[in-house]
């Protein structure tokens, strides 16, 4: 069976706000300067990269649900691919802060025993609930079909 893409996303841009309300606020203030300190017009600059630069590193975040894995990107001029096998997804949450409801928005976490990302987290996209219950899903197919089963082990004589 040949592996599909069931869903593509990337975070939103709604969770850098904070960053461009505040960079905004640099502008506004460098303007001001400017009209007693010419050389303050300068300073407009270093906001506008700031937001350059948390966009592109926002725009170029990426994440693919497949059939078998769920694979993700992120990196501007350094990129990083890496991918999750999804038999190894233990557990899937979904949250949403008041924000991310507003924009119809939310955040999936994923459980993993993979060494090294244990924890996953798709932040701030949108239809985060379908892609929750096709992860949930698509997880117990792909068990099925490897016969593969998780199992956690608990050692009563270990403290902790």
């Amino acid at each position: 069976m040949e592996e599909e893409t069931l869903w593509q996303g990337a975070r939103s841009q709604i969770t850098n706000w904070g960053v461009y309300l505040l960079a905004l606020l640099l502008i506004a203030a460098a303007i001001v300067g400017g009209f007693f300190f010419p050389f303050a017009w300068a300073a407009i600059a270093v906001p506008i990269l700031w937001i350059v630069w948390v966009w592109l590193q926002t725009r170029s975040e990426s994440f693919t649900l497949t059939t078998e894995r769920l694979r993700l990107k992120k990196g501007v001029l350094n990129q990083v691919f890496d991918e999750v096998e999804l038999y190894r997804v233990k557990d899937v949450t979904l949250s949403r802060s008041a924000l991310q409801r507003l924009f119809g928005l939310g955040t999936v976490t994923m459980q993993t025993s993979d060494q090294g990302q244990e924890n996953i987290c798709i932040d701030s996209v949108r239809n985060s609930e379908e892609l929750r219950e096709q992860l949930r899903k698509q997880v117990e197919i792909i068990r099925d079909r490897k016969r593969v089963r998780e199992v956690d082990f608990q050692d009563d004589n270990h403290p902790g």
